[in-house]
């Protein structure tokens, strides 16, 4: 079953109403099935507001292909959690014990 990753879109704050209404009909009209929108505002007085729309997507194939790669060192990412295993087992006394 393909992933679904999360998408945003951001629309600065320097946008007319017609122009907004427009635009958000756009997006909704071409969102795809089962996205899950939603719409936030971001930002401060400083850098700045701009509404943020994020939703749900199926991954593409070009991003599936690169997880797929990336997912198949699981091999050594079980040799570092053995070693994590064994550090935690090694015993510690830190100074405060000693010198207290």
């Amino acid at each position: 079953m393909p992933r679904r990753v999360k998408d945003f879109i951001e629309i600065s704050d320097y946008t007319s109403l017609d122009t907004l209404i427009r635009y958000l009909g756009t997006i909704r009209d071409n969102l795809p099935a089962g996205h899950e929108a939603e719409l936030q505002i971001r930002g401060d007085d400083v850098f700045g507001r701009r509404l943020t729309i994020t939703y749900f997507r199926e991954q593409t194939p070009d991003e599936a292909e690169l997880e797929a790669r990336y997912a198949a060192s699981t091999g050594d990412d079980a040799a570092i959690d053995d070693l994590r295993r064994q550090l935690d087992d090694v015993p510690f006394e830190s100074r405060r014990s000693k010198g207290s």
